[in-house]
This record gives C-alpha cells, sequence and structure tokens, in this order.
C-alpha cells in the first residue's frame, strides 16, 4: 500500500487501485509508521509528500518488492511444465525390474528436466535430505504427514529349485517351513515370520535358515543356486517360473503382500516435475502385477 501511495501519488488512487477504500490505505500506512517509529508521508487535504526516511524506505522497499515479483515468476515454469533437477530415492530391486528401462523416454518427453535417482533399499528421511519422491514398499504404510501415492502390488510366491525339492522335498503346508532352509530377505516387515492365508484361516510361520541378505536379487540367485526357499514377489521371479528354473509350493495359499508407493511431502502446489514422473510410474507399473 505503501509503494503504491507513493507511485500513484494520492492515497485515493492508491485505494482504487488496490480496490480498497481511502481510509483502509490511510489507515494501514499509519500503522505502517506506528511500527517504524517514524513518520514516512507528510500528507495535507491535497497532497502528499515523502520524508527523508520515507524516500530512503520506498527504495529499499520497491527493490525488495520487485525481488519478490521475479521470484515469483521465476517459479511459474516449474508449475506450468517439468523441468530443474528432480531428485528420486527408490528401491534397487523393483527399480531395475520394472522402471529403469523407461526412464530415458521419461527424460525424452521433458528436455528441462534433468533427474537424479538414487537406488537404495533403506528407508531415507525424505525432507531431511532433500527428495522430491520416494518409492517405498511396505505391507503397511506408516502414518507420517507425507502424501502417499499407490503404484505397485507385488504378490509373493513361495519358490524354491527343482534341485532343492528333489533334495529335500516340498513343503504341503505353511507349518513345514520350520524344517526347510529359508532364505531371508531382512529389509522387509516380515523377515523372520512368513504369514499365510487360506480362506478364513491364517498361519504365521517362523522361519530361519543361513542365509539372511539385504537383496532381492541375492534371495533370487540363492533359489536359482538351488540353496534353501524364499518368499519372493512374483515380479522378480517371473521368467524363472516361466522357464522351469524354479517351481513353487503351497499355491493354495495366499502370502504376504508388498504395495509400493510414491511418497512426497505436500499435495498443494505440487510441482510439475513431481506430478509429471508420478503419472510416468503409475503408467510405467499398471501392467506389471500379476
Amino acid at each position: 500500500m505503501f509503494r503504491q501511495a507513493v507511485e500513484l501519488g494520492s492515497f485515493a488512487r492508491a485505494a482504487a487501485q488496490l480496490r480498497l477504500s481511502p481510509a483502509a490505505v490511510s489507515k494501514n500506512i499509519s500503522e505502517l509508521e506506528a511500527h517504524l517509529a517514524v513518520r514516512l508521508i507528510n500528507r495535507t487535504t491535497r497532497r502528499m509528500s515523502l520524508t527523508e526516511a520515507g524516500r530512503l524506505y520506498y527504495e529499499r522497499v520497491a527493490r525488495i518488492l520487485d525481488d519478490l515479483d521475479e521470484a515469483d515468476t521465476a517459479l511459474g515454469p516449474l508449475q506450468q511444465r517439468p523441468s530443474g533437477l528432480l531428485r528420486v530415492s527408490a528401491p534397487v530391486t523393483v527399480t531395475l525390474m520394472a522402471l529403469s528401462e523407461a526412464i530415458p523416454s521419461f527424460l525424452e518427453r521433458y528436455p528441462d528436466l534433468s533427474l537424479d535417482l538414487h537406488l537404495d533399499d533403506r528407508r531415507i528421511n525424505l525432507v531431511e535430505e532433500g527428495f522430491d519422491v520416494a518409492l517405498r514398499g511396505s505391507d503397511r504404510l506408516e502414518s507420517s504427514s507425507l502424501i502417499a501415492r499407490k503404484l505397485l502390488t507385488l504378490h509373493h510366491v513361495l519358490c524354491f529349485s527343482p534341485a532343492y525339492r528333489d533334495r529335500s522335498g516340498a513343503p504341503a503346508r505353511p507349518e513345514d517351513l520350520r524344517a526347510h532352509n529359508c532364505v531371508q530377505f531382512t529389509l522387509t516387515d516380515h523377515a523372520s515370520e512368513w504369514a499365510f492365508h487360506r480362506g478364513g484361516e491364517t498361519v504365521n510361520v517362523p522361519v530361519d535358515g543361513r542365509y539372511k541378505v539385504g537383496s532381492s536379487l541375492a534371495v533370487r540367485d540363492a533359489l536359482r543356486a538351488g540353496f534353501g526357499l524364499s518368499l519372493v514377489p512374483r515380479l522378480y521371479v517371473r521368467d524363472d517360473l516361466a522357464q522351469g528354473r524354479l517351481v513353487t509350493a503351497l499355491d493354495d495359499w495366499t502370502p504376504v503382500h508388498t504395495t509400493l508407493y510414491a511418497v512426497y511431502p505436500s499435495s498443494r502446489y505440487v510441482q510439475a516435475k513431481v506430478r509429471a514422473f508420478l503419472d510416468f510410474a503409475v503408467d510405467t507399473l499398471a501392467g506389471q502385477e500379476d
């Protein structure tokens, strides 16, 4: 209001420009002077003029407001088209298996956008570590201030190699797993206890084995080598099952599944680059569920 009054030379004209009453403009400028403890404008019924303090204050305020306008304008393209740097954290295996091949075409679609993709299975702190989006897999998403968008359900199968089956047999019921060498994927909420459902029955089986590892691909390699059996997302072993390198058991039971989410700090004023990546991830992963 102060700037408008100075540049238009009149409280009345400033009020008209701001769609306020002249009394409202006069009151606010008086409050500004009271806050600063200095008179900014000398005014009479016919004219107004800046004091020395008012002239100095106007010059500084005008520069600050111009800078603020430039800052607002600079954000415009970020809201209108995907551009700038997008930082994404994502788990290793599902990204390599289902998403990474499509990323070059995603970036070709948005030439003003750069992607910094961190493949990491740990649960990062999205805000503290400066990421725009994180992909997270869980059978139950924890409560938080983050916004979550579902991307994919990873259905699990109990599988092993034909060589392991011939040597150790196949479990007929979930409880039989206690007698088997279970390869455990440690970066999950159910590493040491596997749950199976059938009809109204639920069986939770404590499992143990000689090999615990924080990589789903390492679990798959162990299964291919006939070392043991494990619960694995079907997506990761789909080709192995089709080609007979691995086989399944307990097919009449439904094991736990993992849901992959995209999480990001806020659903209000989501930047165009974040919206574009979310839509890309949803579209790319849409056909991956078994």
